[in-house]
């Protein structure tokens, strides 16, 4: 962290590490091991396509065990390939664990991850050049499950199919994502979830033209506010407090410093800053996002929690208080003006995850992020009819939609403008 003292490669991913094991240890404590175990297999045999709320399904205890599981084998997976830590190490590792309180699990990721690993053995390149894409990749994951659980047919062509299916997605996922990234030009952070989404519209088309229908659906935990509030708010204050301990006033002045930047994707704040900054602004970040779910009468539960870490994990690669807030005032706007209600699932789910559009904020300003904000609520509140819930990442693809949709429009307005001034016609 502190760039006075060296810290080793190992000890970065170690500090990581305690994220995990924290909500891993709050688990232990709240239920006992029996519920664990129960609340576990549930998990893992329950179909998972948006939106399923692990902590209903299986209680806070399995939910917190399967996040912190997934995480560490990000973290440690990672470690393993050699990459050293930078700021997409952080975001696709706190991904994981958000995504895993409502959707991944300790059985449901392995075909995507093997898909992308035969992608990097047929081009004859190491897997780390293509890790984070996987791990962004398996928001894919409920597919593996629906076929495994819900298909009508004998265990082992069930077993067959599922694993296939996933592997081929993870084979398709790379060139997908590089591909897409040009289309938005790296104003929707959600790259992966942008390539997931449009993988998902063809494969759930497959499906049912082989008359295989899927359905989204809402399981969706109340009454865990305080609790919850309590574990997040410590995580969160802890984090500024050992930032602001271990940078002192530079760490201020480095804070100050990223507020003015635009987070573009491929933004990385580890990298240019240091580890205190970034510890700092996951903090400050994660409080900001938790106090906003409860102030719009929202619960805090796996889903809305995944879309507090997902804030937090990019908050190594881009997000910052300056550019979510007009973003999600958009999204809130979008629900007061009384289309639907910004306490109900998906607005939550919609005011969290819709900060992949931060980019939009940060270079063009708070006007173009609150209207970027308020087209994404209604994208995202329609587009997920297309894949039935089939992508965990459905705001990453209602967001590459609305970045591809209002950038153009809003250079070529700046572009009129600077060749006005200079005397041009256009």
């Amino acid at each position: 962290m502190d760039e006075k003292r060296k810290i080793t490669r190992r000890q970065r991913y170690s500090i990581l590490s305690l994220i995990p094991v924290y909500f891993m240890t709050i688990g232990v404590l709240i239920d006992p091991p029996w519920r664990i175990l129960n609340g576990m297999l549930r998990i893992v045999t329950e179909p998972d396509f948006l939106i399923t709320d692990y902590i209903k399904i299986g209680g806070i205890g399995a939910a917190f065990l399967n996040a912190g599981l997934l995480m560490l084998m990000s973290i440690w997976l990672c470690y393993y390939l050699g990459l050293s830590e930078d700021g997409h190490t952080i975001t696709s590792s706190c991904l994981m664990f958000g995504f895993s309180l409502f959707g991944k699990n300790l059985i449901n990721i392995w075909a995507i991850l093997l898909g992308v690993f035969l992608y990097s053995y047929y081009h004859k390149t190491h897997m780390s050049r293509y890790i984070y894409i996987g791990l962004y990749g398996t928001s894919l994951s409920p597919i593996i499950t629906q076929i495994m659980y819900t298909v009508d047919l004998p265990y082992t062509p069930r077993f067959l199919l599922s694993v296939s299916v996933g592997i081929i997605i993870g084979f398709i996922l790379p060139p997908l994502a590089t591909s897409v990234h040009y289309a938005h030009q790296g104003y929707s952070l959600y790259n992966v979830g942008f390539a997931a989404g449009i993988v998902a519209t063809v494969v759930v088309s497959v499906f049912k033209s082989f008359g295989i229908n899927t359905h989204s659906r809402l399981i969706w935990s109340y009454g865990h506010n305080r609790l919850l509030f309590g574990v997040l708010a410590i995580l969160f204050l802890g984090m500024i407090l050992v930032a602001l301990i271990d940078g002192g006033d530079i760490v201020i002045d480095k804070y100050r410093k990223v507020l003015k930047t635009t987070g573009m994707g491929g933004t990385d704040f580890l990298k240019n800053e240091g580890g205190s900054l970034v510890m700092l602004n996951m903090g400050i970040n994660g409080l900001f996002a938790t106090a906003a779910v409860i102030m719009v009468g929202g619960e805090l539960n796996g889903p809305t929690i995944g879309g507090i870490f997902t804030i937090v994990g990019f908050s190594a690669t881009g997000k910052h208080l300056r550019n979510i807030v007009p973003v999600m005032f958009g999204v809130w706007l979008s629900s007061v003006s009384g289309f639907w209600s910004a306490d109900s699932p998906a607005a939550l789910l919609a005011f969290l995850f819709s900060t992949t559009l931060a980019p939009i904020a940060g270079a063009f300003g708070v006007i173009p992020g609150i209207i970027a904000g308020f087209l994404h609520a209604a994208v995202a509140m329609q587009i997920g009819s297309l894949y039935d819930g089939m992508n965990l990442y459905n705001n990453g693809f209602a967001g590459g939609i609305v970045a591809i949709f209002m950038v153009p429009v809003i250079q070529s307005i700046r572009d009129r403008r600077a060749r006005a001034r200079g005397g041009i016609s256009l």
